[in-house]
């Protein structure tokens, strides 16, 4: 058991690595060979330990295994002699073969953030670059993805094949994130990084899953990408800074957010005790990291929010920043879901009157979050309106977890009447 438990951990830390590192060697023409090589050494290390019990160094064992395994598929197929020793030979000399697979922890960086910026190329669907960054570069099952995805792990793999074929199609490559890459293609390929990782974390931090409402590995690694990101001088932008800013805002309050049965804890009900306040510390000052240059983009906004949302002092100085916050953020990149949450911002800092008001010209969409709004606003007000978009947002809930926490609102309003 024990033995299983690590062998689960070590493939979630170190599967995305090797895949990485041996794609960058190879090209990304064999990023299936990759994956099949590393999930054979996995394979491996299960029989193996199974039997032996863990080795001292389980990643050391790991690397020297996927080098062995990697070295004879290229020398089988000929590849490795006629294509890949002369191209690393002519760039350094006296090279040993052995020595051309590098583990080292720089080149696992260089390989992570080239496989990012390659995923990331608009070439590649948007919803098809999340899948394939939750596999090649955070080591997620096809089937984790397939529940967060909602779906099937036929139409994941189906998607994940398309990816790659275009990938191989579009001849895309991994390039080195230095000097030779112009400055307006990295700002390009830069935006389209962090917008997938923002994706990533918002797939975590609203997860649709049926098993959960909080998936904490989406967001960790969310992260964990985010700040490779600050380790390079030409990726370590001000947006970068603002979008790690806003996950740890709102990473602060994962302990606060749901109860012991994973249900949804609403903001006005959370435990401020619970708070990480480290966490909203490293956000502050990724904030301030931000706060340089002339651009302010929905990043920069949005930690902005989540940073007065970590204020424990329900204030009127409070939501009133965060309402100008939200009406500049509709400006800057208007979605639904922003025009929502901006009502909730007016409903706190002018009144219920008012968010009603304004709450009514907006479109519903069918989208539950809309009549859950409208049942808090209604809640205390007029409870017979309350229960009735209790009732509508729990017939439009999409899983079962979220339509059993709407269940104890309408039986707590249900209760007082």
């Amino acid at each position: 058991m024990k033995e299983h438990e690590s062998l689960k951990q070590l493939f979630q830390q170190e599967f995305a690595k090797m895949v990485a590192v041996i794609s960058k060697q190879f090209g990304l023409d064999h990023i299936e060979m990759a994956e099949d090589i590393v999930s054979d050494t996995f394979l491996t290390a299960s029989e193996t330990w199974g039997l032996k019990g863990l080795p001292p160094n389980p990643a050391a064992w790991l690397y020297t295994v996927a080098k062995q395994k990697t070295l004879y598929h290229f020398r089988r197929h000929k590849i490795y002699e006629q294509k890949v020793i002369p191209e690393v030979k002519a760039q350094q000399s006296g090279i040993e073969e052995w020595e051309a697979i590098n583990f080292s922890q720089q080149n696992i960086k260089d390989s992570q953030l080239q496989m990012l910026f390659a995923i990331c190329n608009p070439a590649i669907a948007s919803e098809a670059q999340i899948g394939l960054a939750l596999r090649i570069l955070c080591g997620f099952g096809i089937d984790e993805i397939a529940e967060a995805f909602l779906t099937n792990k036929e139409t994941i793999n189906k998607r994940l094949f398309r990816a790659k074929e275009k990938l191989r199609n579009e001849n895309i490559q991994l390039i080195p994130i230095d000097n030779t890459l112009p400055a307006a293609e990295l700002d390009n390929r830069l935006d389209n990084v962090l917008h997938i990782i923002y994706l990533l974390f918002n797939e975590g931090y609203y997860s649709q899953t049926e098993n959960t409402l909080l998936r904490r590995d989406f967001c960790i690694e969310a992260m964990r990408l985010g700040a490779m990101l600050t380790e390079y001088e030409r990726t370590n932008r001000p947006n970068t800074n603002a979008l790690l800013a806003l996950m740890c805002f709102h990473a602060s309050r994962f302990n606060a957010r749901v109860n012991h049965n994973d249900a949804q804890i609403l903001y006005e009900q959370q435990d401020t005790a619970l708070w990480d306040t480290a966490l909203i510390n490293q956000g502050i000052q990724f904030l301030n990291n931000a706060a340089t240059g002339n651009n302010v983009s929905s990043y920069h906004l949005e930690a902005g929010i989540a940073y007065w949302h970590c204020i424990k002092e329900d204030t009127a100085e409070k939501w009133a920043n965060i309402l100008l916050l939200y009406d500049q953020l509709l400006l800057v990149n208007y979605s639904p879901g922003v025009a929502l949450n901006r009502i909730f911002a007016l409903y706190k800092a002018k009144g219920r009157e008012a968010a009603i008001q304004e709450a009514a010209s907006l479109p519903t969409n069918n989208s539950h979050f809309y009549f859950l709004l409208m049942a808090e606003l209604y809640n205390g007000l007029n409870d017979q309106l309350a229960l009735s978009n209790y009732e509508k947002a729990q017939a439009l809930a999409k899983t079962q977890r979220e339509k059993l926490g709407i269940q104890e609102q309408i039986n707590k309003v249900s209760g007082k009447k």
